[in-house]
């Protein structure tokens, strides 16, 4: 039996050498020292968050390991100083035998780690912060951008396995019709007028505002407007199905046909209040009682409140 002769083609040979250049140019991942620091790129987009891990040898930074993933709805609205903290947490889940071993150098030049120092931080950002204590992180301000290109392909080039988690997770989300909730409240008084609101996520993210109004209104306008800001916020972010709460009995009663709108400015906003909701795929809304509903009723009086006078107070000071 004859052996197969291949001969080579100075095309072929060609081709071959540039390959080979190509895999030597290659970043090359490599196994850290132990005991020694890391060095940690983090990068953020419309879309993804991405981290690089980095070990300094002699100057030169050879990758480790490297993680990104697809933001979903809600977090393509975090802002770009929360997404570099989120792609940290993702780094420091996915490369805890890193995280747990060495010293991690997070090169940024955003304040992150002030941000997280604060004592006033809450929600997301404070479960974050008390996540990290468990690691050995330092913020240093970023002196090249070697590995931050990595990084910040991994984020325009997510990982397959992850936009298709990502994609069954939406088809699932628009399977089930599972709604987004919407809490709203309204005060009025002599200070003045303001409204309160929590947008929760079917995934627990919650958004939360306190929106003082610039002019005159009953404690019915105030309810109506709180309930029309909470709708346009969910439509601006992109939200199908919402399933809404209100401790306001008139406001839901007309809007649940129950109530007739009595009066133009309250017949305004009954049909605002209607054009909007025509806008999702479903909709509910809910009276509640005002205990089920502390948090937005909190929110309300606060962006009510007039402190004026505490401005003057220090001026005089």
């Amino acid at each position: 039996m004859k052996k197969s002769q291949f001969q080579w083609t100075p095309g072929a040979e060609s081709a071959f050498r540039e390959m080979k250049d190509c895999l030597i140019r290659l970043p090359t991942l490599t196994a850290p020292v132990k005991g020694k620091p890391l060095v940690l790129y983090l990068s953020g987009s419309d879309k993804a968050v991405g981290a690089v891990l980095l070990i300094d040898r002699q100057g030169v930074q050879t990758p480790v390991y490297y993680v990104s993933r697809t933001l979903n709805d809600p977090e393509t609205w975090y802002a770009i100083t929360e997404k570099l903290v989120l792609a940290l947490i993702h780094a420091s889940r996915h490369l805890c035998t890193y995280f747990a071993n060495h010293v991690i150098h997070v090169l940024t030049n955003y304040n992150i780690g002030n941000i997280l120092a604060r004592p006033e931080i809450s929600g997301i950002l404070a479960k974050w912060a008390i996540e990290l204590g468990d690691h050995n992180v330092v913020f240093i301000p970023r002196p090249a951008i070697k590995g931050q290109v990595l990084a910040d392909f991994m984020t325009e080039v997510p990982d397959d396995k992850d936009r298709e988690c990502k994609a069954m997770e939406k088809a699932k989300r628009q399977h089930t019709k599972e709604p987004w909730l919407l809490y709203t409240d309204g005060a009025s008084n002599e200070d003045g007028a303001g409204t309160g609101l929590r947008l929760l996520s079917p995934d627990k993210h919650e958004f939360t505002y306190a929106i003082r109004l610039d002019f005159k209104s009953t404690n019915n306008e105030a309810e109506y407007e709180a309930f029309l800001a909470g709708l346009r916020l969910a439509i601006k972010m992109g939200v199908k199905h919402i399933e809404a709460h209100v401790d306001s009995m008139l406001v839901a009663g007309q809007i649940n046909g129950q109530y007739n709108a009595k009066g133009d400015i309250m017949a305004l906003y009954l049909d605002q209040a209607k054009t909007l909701l025509q806008k999702f795929y479903s909709y509910k809304v809910h009276h509640i009682n005002w205990s089920e509903n502390k948090p937005a009723d909190a929110l309300s009086k606060l962006a009510s409140t007039s402190f004026q006078h505490l401005a003057k107070d220090v001026v005089g000071a």
